[in-house]
């Protein structure tokens, strides 16, 4: 296959998530979302993450607990939820957009209202006083009829006091617990702790520009190429890649996921001694904030294959999905011609006159190393189970 061939695949998954036919529907990405569409699809994810992940959403003992904290958020009552809830089933994406207005999403509200309702609720919240979101809105619903006007809804007086919630509980945060013996624990940034407990659990997601200078058909150096890389944290498997020329994306993410997410098979001129062997849907996806990781096209494909997106609580955490591009850098990357090193200042003179690999070739020696080598080795952490061992091993009954 030639570079050209190989590079368009980066148009597949570009603008939805069509992995097959079994694991998402073909439905239109919107572009933009509203406010309201986005706090919607906030309510289908927690109810997705809170959800027994082997059975439906309505088997769960606890599913009528759960409609009435979505309900609560989205101030709605909890027949409202159930029809949104039936319309995401029935409909997809599309039944949380339709119908919206062009302002929507917008604080239709003046600024006298907005200040008020800030006020309110830090004035509630001080020292040992406590205010949730919903007293606010009475308080500012009884402000309203002493003056003798019509109250914002209490959709705007959440969606004002939204990002001031998340500004408090970032700062309540604390350090990632991190390991703990053989568990390991990791916090998003909206203040939630996932103890990591069985593969498949936790995917992470990350990108680095290779120090390779790679060549077109005809020899010609190119430049050098992205690497996209999905790990499964329980196992510390690389579960799957996307390499290319395409810059950091929430296509590149998407094609990278595509990979990790299918069975993958290869043919004899990868010369592999192992099989990949690593496939499924994580229920969690922990990124960093890139831009690429925060948006609707990212949250879309969650919502649509059922997984969870959450943002790192600060870079520190990204160890587990950075350190395998320093093991490729050490023993697979500096190893090849037209290797640049990371500090272009000290670029080795004769990297562009060694350049002689093209992509093909060097994603046939990345997936060679990886299968053959980074998969089969025993991790420091893991005891004596190597990378894919543990992965096997840790998987829930029903995803065998």
């Amino acid at each position: 296959m030639q570079d050209a061939e190989f590079s368009k695949t980066s148009t597949t998954w570009a603008s939805s998530a069509d992995a097959n036919s079994d694991l998402a529907e073909a439905n239109v990405i919107v572009s933009k979302l509203s406010d309201e569409a986005l706090l919607k699809m906030e309510v289908i994810q927690s109810l997705l993450e809170n959800s027994d992940a082997y059975g439906g959403l309505r088997q769960r003992t606890t599913y009528t607990q759960k409609l009435k904290e979505a309900a609560e958020k989205l101030g709605k009552s909890v027949r409202t939820v159930r029809r949104l809830v039936d319309k995401w089933e029935n409909e997809g994406l599309a039944g949380l957009v339709q119908n919206q207005r062009v302002d929507k999403g917008k604080h239709r509200v003046d600024e006298d209202w907005q200040e008020f309702v800030l006020k309110t609720y830090k004035e509630g919240n001080k020292g040992s006083k406590r205010m949730t979101r919903q007293q606010v809105f009475i308080r500012v619903k009884a402000r309203a009829d002493e003056l003798g006007v019509k109250p914002p809804s209490h959709m705007t007086v959440y969606r004002i006091l939204q990002p001031l919630i998340d500004k408090i509980e970032q700062a309540k945060s604390i350090r990632s617990p991190g390991w703990r013996g053989s568990r390991l624990s990791v916090k998003t940034r909206d203040g939630k702790d996932l103890q990591i407990e069985h593969s498949n659990q936790v995917w992470q997601c990350d990108h680095t520009l290779v120090d390779v200078l790679l060549v077109d058909q005809h020899g010609k150096i190119l430049s050098r190429p992205w690497l996209t890389t999905v790990i499964d944290s329980y196992s510390r498997c690389i579960m799957g890649i996307n390499l290319g020329y395409d810059a950091p994306s929430s296509q590149v993410v998407a094609l990278a996921l595509r990979h990790a997410i299918l069975p993958k098979q290869y043919g004899s001129e990868y010369g592999l001694n192992e099989e990949w062997g690593t496939s499924g849907l994580p229920q969690h996806f922990y990124t960093d904030g890139g831009k690429d990781f925060r948006s609707n096209h990212l949250q879309q494909i969650g919502v649509q294959l059922g997984f969870v997106c959450h943002l790192r609580d600060r870079p520190s955490e990204g160890g587990s999905v950075e350190r395998p591009f320093k093991t490729l850098n050490t023993e697979l990357f500096s190893t090849l011609q037209g290797y640049t090193g990371s500090n272009v200042q000290e670029r080795p003179e004769e990297a562009e006159k060694e350049a002689c690999l093209t992509l093909r070739q060097l994603e046939q020696m990345l997936v060679r190393y990886i299968v053959d080598n980074y998969n089969q080795r025993l991790d420091a952490r893991m005891g004596d189970q190597t990378r894919f061992q543990r992965w096997e091993s840790g998987l829930i009954a029903e995803y065998k």
